[in-house]
């Protein structure tokens, strides 16, 4: 796996010119070679693939890192850096413009005195969009694992309670689960605090006939899942169904529709079109959706601003939502891989509103 993923890079690092490329970012660094050591570098060139890490993991990285040449680095990693691409009279050299720090920049300028550098913008990033089957095992995993979760919440969501609480109960069930810990900060937003979008879990007590809305996923094998259901504490009132039925629309029409083929911005107005309808459009903020995997926010993006042509193997989430301040808010998510005719759903908790019954 690890070799077809650096014929991959090197695929393109010939079609881009660059005969050197330095791997700085630790998603990209693990993807590329294993290697999951909080320190340490890849120097990739059209014949070469070295792992520069130091002392502390040169045993975990000879375990992890199969096929790289491994490397201790100098107290100055740049000065290894400088001699390996001496070694093999290379005078240029690639880094990911969008890791780099302007200071850490500075800093490499003076020590590769000898060297050309050449930001170059998300080359790993666009091989890991594609998922290999691989991948979507373990995402499968981490859905499934955000699903029981999700049951879990029900059985805990109560009056008194506070969101506090509820997100531990909830990040302590998936660590049990297997999960490292949670994909992001948990989101649990009720009664008015559910018009935030991105209302993480506060000190709020829970009351009666108000939203609940739920964010969270696992992180599973050093991989993601995205979960987001919203329900009912006590009775739901007209307004509250009036506004769950059009998101529950808007979402099921996104997830009938599509497909390979599709741009971001065509994917976004399945569900922006639905909702905009019901004139509830300004209260539909952020995108559709967004790539998932190693990282809970990756390329591609369901957004109008998008022009990402999906492509299967990509896995992305489905999202929309409408948020009214001083009452509350709707999200129904689900996570999605593209395939050649449509999409395989990975996570299956219900979405028919659930009202808890107090």
């Amino acid at each position: 796996m690890v070799n077809a993923r650096l014929n991959r890079l090197r695929e393109k690092l010939a079609t881009a010119g660059i005969e050197a490329f330095l791997v700085t970012y630790s998603h990209n660094r693990k993807y590329l070679s294993g290697f999951t050591g909080s320190a340490g570098m890849l120097l990739i060139t059209a014949d070469d693939s070295w792992l520069l890490t130091d002392f502390r993991y040169m045993t975990q990285a000879a375990e992890q890192a199969k096929g790289f040449q491994l490397v201790e680095h100098a107290a100055k990693p740049m000065e290894t850096v400088k001699q390996l691409l001496a070694s093999r009279k290379i005078g240029k050299l690639a880094f990911e413009q969008e890791h780099v720090t302007y200071g850490e920049y500075a800093a490499w300028s003076g020590q590769l005195d000898t060297v050309q550098l050449q930001p170059v913008s998300e080359l790993v990033e666009q091989i890991r969009l594609i998922k290999d089957e691989t991948e979507i095992a373990v995402m499968k995993e981490a859905a499934e694992l955000a699903d029981r979760t999700f049951q879990f919440a029900l059985g805990i969501i109560r009056p008194g309670i506070s969101e506090l609480e509820i997100a531990l109960e909830m990040e302590t069930f998936m660590r049990k689960g297997g999960a490292s810990g949670p994909s992001f900060e948990t989101i649990v937003a009720s009664g008015e605090r559910s018009a935030l979008p991105h209302g993480v879990a506060s000190e709020r007590i829970v009351g009666t006939n108000e939203f609940v809305k739920l964010d969270f996923g696992a992180y599973y094998k050093g991989y993601c899942s995205d979960l987001t259901r919203t329900v009912v504490v006590g009775q739901a009132s007209e307004r509250h169904r009036e506004i769950y039925g059009i998101v529950l629309e808007a979402q099921l029409h996104a997830l009938a529709n599509l497909r390979p083929g599709m741009t971001g911005r065509e994917a976004d107005a399945l569900s922006r079109d639905i909702i905009a309808r019901y004139g509830y459009g300004d209260n539909f903020g952020h995108s559709l959706g967004h790539g998932f995997g190693l990282e809970i926010h990756e390329l591609p993006r369901l957004s109008k601003l998008s022009d990402t042509v999906l492509t299967p193997g990509m896995t992305v989430t489905v999202e929309p939502g409408i948020y009214i301040p001083g009452f509350g808010g709707v999200r129904i998510e689900d996570d999605v891989v593209i395939t050649d005719t449509g999409i395989k759903i990975l996570t299956a908790s219900p979405k028919e509103l659930i009202e808890l019954r107090v």
